[in-house]
């Protein structure tokens, strides 16, 4: 995860209940533009794990992310060329704080496997 540059740092929350700054890291949130759509993300790399919750409002009512909208945090976020986590884990383990709240996970320092790319 690369928050402390320009390409993030722009979109950070500065005032306000969820206010940091460029001290937190690559942890904070943030408020970005993607096309019609306003995007909250709120990113943190603690415990062992790179992580992006990601909600959106279009024309001020929320809805879930699409898939562009979590491609394009994804690689805002990470390199286009790391592998990012969607996970649906099992449903005893479902924890729904928002609606229509994706996240986005990334061990640090673990080797993510694929499957073989002819079985996609």
């Amino acid at each position: 995860m690369r928050i402390n540059n320009d390409r993030i740092e722009k979109y950070r929350i500065a005032t306000g209940r969820f206010a940091s700054d460029f001290s937190y890291g690559n942890n904070g949130a943030f408020t970005i533009r993607h096309k019609y759509t306003v995007l909250f993300v709120i990113a943190s790399d603690g415990g062992g794990w790179e992580h992006a919750s990601v909600h959106a409002e279009k024309d001020g009512k929320p809805r879930t992310p699409t898939w562009d909208d979590m491609c394009f945090i994804k690689d805002l976020f990470w390199d286009e060329e790391e592998l990012v986590l969607q996970y649906h884990p099992p449903r005893s383990e479902y924890i729904n704080a928002h609606e229509n709240v994706l996240h986005l996970w990334k061990p640090i320092g673990v080797e993510i496997p694929l499957p073989p790319r002819i079985f996609v």
